[in-house]
């Protein structure tokens, strides 16, 4: 008999099938096997005591993977509380640099290559328009893969200050009230020479390639100007810790296939349906699993790691920013039962599950 499940999870997806008989590569594998173990019993778990209500939980482990839809919450808002620390007194901007579909059988053979090409490209356009004004801009960017249905469309998000640092090294603040940052159409033409020569110094790409990339328009999508730091934070918070496909998205899995909700941006985001065998799901999310050890969220100019030893804490102090200490806000160890106290592991096992003298005194608090 099929089983049915209304809603559902992408692990729960996975684990209906085979990943070994699929024609995954060994890191993809490694990755789909850790997110179907997610919060199940093969990965073991813990015994966590209140410190308030004294409540015992029994809890399974996460698989801690950065693709896995059930593991970004906390990371999400840790990330978001440092940039809080990062803000400037000017406009933010919204930039989205996307690749032609031309790219996507080499990006599938390549991944490391398109993606960091991905990054220098819109990272040397920018720069080449913030020198021409006279000043050090910097960037915050954001790699996504995916499009609504799965499909290959790799992009970067991209937070531009609409200010930066002049020759002089002091502050001047660009200003451009409902307006984009600079012309779309201009950074769109240098976006596409920039990443071009950059694919063509590394020795990929064939003239046929060549051609069709200088063939048709690049994409550089702009928004305007953000209303104030508290939008760029919800923004922040969108973005930064996505994955292909959230779980609530999910609508239906049976032992064949899985339905999903998707925005149709193609008809003025438009909500729709589809539906893919279990297989077809597995291979398209696999598609979005980056390389080893690949920094999807990258920072440069006056927001890189070098300008916050020191450079950008002296700029906030000389424009009078006040700092503000960041403070936990994820309820990641506080207490399920009374919301108040904090929770602190007592007793670990494995996956032939817990000690059964907990069994009758515990809370079970675990994925299906």
């Amino acid at each position: 008999m099929e089983t049915r499940t209304k809603g559902g999870t992408v692990a729960e997806v996975l684990r209906k099938l085979n990943l070994s008989t699929q024609n995954f590569t060994v890191h993809q594998e490694k990755t789909l096997r850790a997110l179907s173990y997610c919060r199940t019993s093969a990965l073991g778990g813990h015994i966590d005591a209140c410190d308030g209500c004294g409540n015992l939980s029994i809890s399974y482990n996460s698989c801690r993977n950065r693709h896995c839809p059930q593991c970004q919450g906390h990371k999400k808002e840790e990330w978001i509380q440092k940039r809080e620390q990062d803000l400037l007194p000017c406009s933010y901007y919204h930039l989205v640099f996307t690749l032609p579909e031309e790219l996507n059988g080499l990006a599938i053979a390549n991944p490391t290559l398109i993606y960091k090409t991905l990054f220098e490209a819109a990272w040397a356009t920018l720069n080449q328009f913030g020198n021409t004004e006279g000043i050090q801009l910097g960037m915050i960017a954001i790699l996504h893969t995916w499009g609504q249905n799965l499909s290959l469309h790799p992009h970067l998000h991209c937070i531009v200050p609409g200010g930066g640092i002049n020759k002089q090294g002091k502050w001047k603040k660009k200003v451009r009230t409902d307006k984009y940052l600079f012309c779309v159409k201009a950074m769109s033409k240098v976006f596409r020479a920039k990443f071009v020569a950059l694919l063509r110094a590394s020795g990929n790409g064939d003239g046929a390639l060549m051609n069709a990339l200088f063939s048709k328009n690049w994409v550089v999508y702009a928004k305007r100007p953000f209303g104030g730091p508290k939008q760029v934070i919800e923004y922040l918070g969108r973005y930064t810790h996505k994955v292909a496909i959230s779980n609530h998205r999910i609508k239906e899995v049976t032992d064949q296939e899985v339905r999903f909700g998707y925005k149709d941006y193609r008809k003025g985001g438009e909500k729709k349906e589809m539906t893919l065998s279990n297989e077809e799901f597995a291979r398209r999310f696999s598609l979005h699993i980056l390389p080893k050890r690949f920094v999807r969220i990258r920072h440069y100019g006056i927001l890189s790691s070098s300008w916050k030893r020191g450079k950008l804490q002296s700029l906030q102090s000389d424009l009078n920013i006040q700092v503000t200490e960041a403070k936990p806000k994820t309820l990641l160890n506080k207490c399920r039962c009374c919301k108040e106290g904090n929770l602190f592991a007592i007793a670990v096992f494995g996956q032939r599950g817990p000690p059964q003298d907990f069994l009758f005194v515990t809370q079970p608090f675990s994925a299906k």
